[in-house]
């Protein structure tokens, strides 16, 4: 007998203003507790998911993103809690603002490409300039169309950078070094970048034919969806020094933010995974509360290979993302009569927001656990003096950023110690979805979308227009109540504020 909403509320317990715990038999079989991080009025969308859960079954085909939670917390060999981040909402298996650690050396730990999501390595980059606002506000349009010339983008764009199956191969196993060998990365890039730009564990045989026939033709590419290159004006500053260690200097200062991620290649090791998982599910009596969460023991052969071409494909898409970057400074060069160099087009950072990745924690008894944490809508969030990240951001922790939705405002954070103790090192990664994409394009034109932004003053490029109003502002959460929450629960720190001049979409 399904529990009435009352019923379920029993299971749900305030810890704070801005945190609260999924207490165990919310589901079954729950091993830890769940924990999710809300505001007032984010609060409010994750109750009435709940609620209306009880009264019209799952949303959209999916479970509340409070039952997700609680589905992660029953799985095998995870450690710490389940939780959810402010941007939480429901997604495949594991909601998307969902991150779970598990204990890498318990031989009944699991992974799940539910836990990572089917674009791996979906990311953001943010690159600086030495422009100031009015220096692209007379040409916003020629910039954005520069940009839109250069920057392949939409559902079935083709790559401009010139590649075989060869080069393919490499790409998989080498991520941002062959970028860097091929002279499409900056030698200092890679240093500003989660896991410098390459997984070692990557083994392009585990990636199948079938995927890197979908990956040849569009590396290089924007894609579409929720994917974009905006340049982007700093409209605030809330850290003075961590905002200079980044380079960013003045408000009015130009940069460049670039979304995206693995293309048509991660989708499908993610599906390839799926469906040799579901086998080993049965071979090894794993039992899940939900079938979208198949997984595999994380040392079996099904885990170990997910893992490898699942790191493979993170490389594909910080080969992407170096390629795309690639593009933005020639555009920027060519409208502007001068060089990347010249402009100062530094990468301030590239962090990643769907991925599985093998860490060293301390627990809450003190001792040193390696750990495989699935992020999943979240980012990594590593403090100050933590060795995974760069020299320069030693003192500041490390650079997190937050894209916003089309035409609203982006965020960089930097990482907390609390932040570590909490959440594993991991915090938001965007505004999170308010409604589905079919909602969206039900009640919102997307032509009123695109006039809403030229009115905003908004530069707007779009390649499938019809697709504009999945993205508007108004499908998802207020990212500023997003970030805000992670500030005031301390689990990352707000550092600067950054407006759109241009959107350049699929």
């Amino acid at each position: 007998m399904p529990r009435t909403y009352g019923e379920e509320l029993k299971f749900i317990e305030r810890i704070n203003n801005h945190c609260w715990r999924i207490k165990k038999g919310f589901v079954p079989n729950m091993n830890v507790e769940g924990i999710f991080y809300v505001n007032s009025h984010l609060e409010k969308l994750m109750f009435e998911e709940l609620e209306n859960s009880t009264k019209f079954g799952g949303i959209g085909g999916f479970l509340p993103g409070m039952k997700q939670i609680g589905n992660v917390a029953a799985l095998p060999g995870i450690v710490g809690r389940s939780v959810g981040l402010p941007d939480v909402h429901s997604g495949y298996g594991f909601a998307i603002g969902n991150m779970a650690a598990f204990d890498y050396n318990d031989p009944k730990a699991i992974v799940s490409p539910g836990g990572v999501g089917f674009d791996i390595n979906c990311g953001v980059r943010l690159l600086r300039t030495n422009l100031s606002e009015k220096d692209v506000q007379p040409m916003k349009e020629q910039l954005a169309q520069s940009m839109f010339d250069h920057i392949p983008v939409g559902v079935g764009s083709k790559g401009v950078i010139p590649m075989n199956a060869k080069d393919l191969e490499e790409a998989l196993e080498m991520g941002m070094d062959w970028s860097l060998r091929e002279g499409y990365s900056w030698a200092e890039d890679k240093e500003h970048c989660e896991e410098y730009g390459r997984m070692l564990q990557a083994d392009p045989t585990k990636v199948t034919q079938r995927a890197k026939k979908r990956g040849l033709p569009q590396l290089g590419t924007l894609g579409a969806g929720n994917h974009y290159a905006e340049i982007q004006i700093v409209d605030e500053i809330y850290d003075r020094f961590a905002a200079g260690k980044m380079g960013i200097d003045f408000k009015g200062q130009v940069c460049v933010m670039i979304h995206c991620g693995s293309r048509g290649l991660g989708h499908q090791v993610a599906t390839d995974a799926l469906v040799s998982m579901e086998k080993a599910m049965k071979r090894d009596q794993i039992q899940t509360n939900d079938r979208q969460l198949a997984c595999a023991l994380i040392q079996s052969e099904e885990g170990q290979d997910y893992l490898k071409g699942m790191c493979a494909a993170a490389n594909y898409a910080w080969v992407n993302r170096s390629s795309m970057t690639f593009l933005a400074r020639q555009a920027f060069a060519h409208c502007f009569n001068t060089t990347p160099d010249d402009l100062d087009m530094h990468l301030i950072y590239d962090v990643s927001h769907n991925i599985a990745k093998v860490e060293e924690h301390i627990m809450s008894d003190g001792k040193q656990k390696t750990l495989l944490v699935h992020r999943k809508g979240a980012t990594r969030a590593f403090p100050p003096h933590h060795p995974l990240i760069p020299v320069d951001y030693q003192i500041t922790g490390q650079p997190v950023l937050i894209g916003g939705t089309m035409g609203t405002c982006s965020y960089v954070l930097t990482g907390t110690e609390q932040g570590m103790k909490e959440t594993f090192g991991s915090t938001c990664h965007g505004a999170g979805r308010a409604l589905s994409r079919a909602k969206s394009r039900r009640n919102l034109n997307w032509y009123e979308v695109l006039d809403e932004l030229k009115e905003k003053g908004i530069a707007i490029r779009v390649a499938s227009p019809k697709l504009v109003q999945e993205e508007a502002p108004d499908s998802y959460k207020n990212v500023t109540d997003v970030v805000e929450t992670c500030h005031a629960a301390g689990i990352s720190k707000l550092c600067v504020k950054l407006r759109p001049v241009a959107v350049i979409k699929g």
